[in-house]
């Protein structure tokens, strides 16, 4: 089955305001038109492997464009987010409607509960398991009422590091169980947890230099990847562990914080019967 994505086209984009570390002295510092090549040039390449739906930017929302966080999609629901930061909560209402209009039922953990969507909340390849993270965006007590409300297990996982502000910039499941990931970004703990549900030989750890290019926050389809940059050792290794990869420059992006995995937000994941088993 052809995969489903969610894009907003980057007419509205721009760093207007400060609200994690890679926007700091980024401020009206991007190029619109590189931009706006660079977002189509994502959205080319993604269009050749899955549907590609577009929903329209919103003038004074310039982080729209990111469409991971609008909610984090299983079966016909949709969780939608609730935005910690003010700059962001204006999206919410847009996004909601989309996927109203778009068959999908809305659903909600409460207005003072922060949740970041498919920013902080990424379903794992192999079995039925939600990874979520928090520490600096969304709650911790997210994970049980995410559990509750999509009948799924959910596994969280502190950050720690500022610049690994959600899950999807040092976190990627993918196909047959295997994960990419930036151990550093997680609390010791969560480490454990990570390495006690992934065998080792099913875990891919990505090195400072690839997390700080938004090598982790990837998109996964089939045995492709799509992402910003990753170096020749991580390409390497990427193929022979039997994926490819398609590297596509999104720096104005990366001013803002977010890459190839937050522009986009996976619309069909699939439901199969009663998948929780523990929160």
């Amino acid at each position: 089955m052809t995969a489903q994505l969610l894009m907003c086209a980057p007419g509205c984009f721009q760093v207007s305001y400060v609200i994690n570390p890679w926007m700091q002295g980024q401020v009206a510092t991007e190029n619109r038109v590189r931009a706006r090549r660079q977002w189509t040039r994502l959205h080319d390449v993604l269009s050749s492997m899955s549907t590609v739906s577009v929903i329209e930017p919103v003038p004074g929302l310039p982080d729209m464009v990111f469409t991971a966080n609008a909610g984090t999609v299983l079966g016909r629901q949709v969780v939608l987010s609730r935005f910690r930061h003010d700059e962001r909560r204006g999206e919410e209402p847009h996004f909601a409607r989309w996927f109203a209009d778009h068959g999908l039922s809305v659903r909600t953990l409460g207005d003072d509960v922060m949740f970041e969507g498919a920013g902080d909340a990424l379903l794992d390849r192999s079995q039925p398991l939600l990874w979520m993270g928090h520490g600096h965006r969304t709650d911790a007590r997210a994970a049980s009422l995410l559990a509750d409300t999509l009948d799924i297990e959910v596994q969280p996982l502190e950050l720690v590091d500022p610049r690994f502000y959600h899950l999807d910039t040092c976190f990627c499941p993918l196909p047959d169980g295997q994960l990419m990931y930036h151990p550093a970004a997680f609390a010791e703990a969560s480490r454990r947890v990570i390495e006690s549900r992934v065998p080792a030989s099913q875990r891919l750890v990505v090195g400072d230099s690839d997390a700080r290019a938004f090598a982790c926050n990837a998109v996964a389809i089939g045995r492709r990847i799509v992402l910003n940059r990753a170096s020749a050792a991580l390409v390497a290794e990427l193929g022979r562990r039997g994926f490819g990869v398609t590297a596509v420059a999104l720096g104005e992006f990366i001013r803002a914080g977010g890459a190839a995995k937050c522009l986009t937000l996976r619309i069909d994941e699939p439901r199969v019967g009663s998948m929780r088993q523990a929160a």
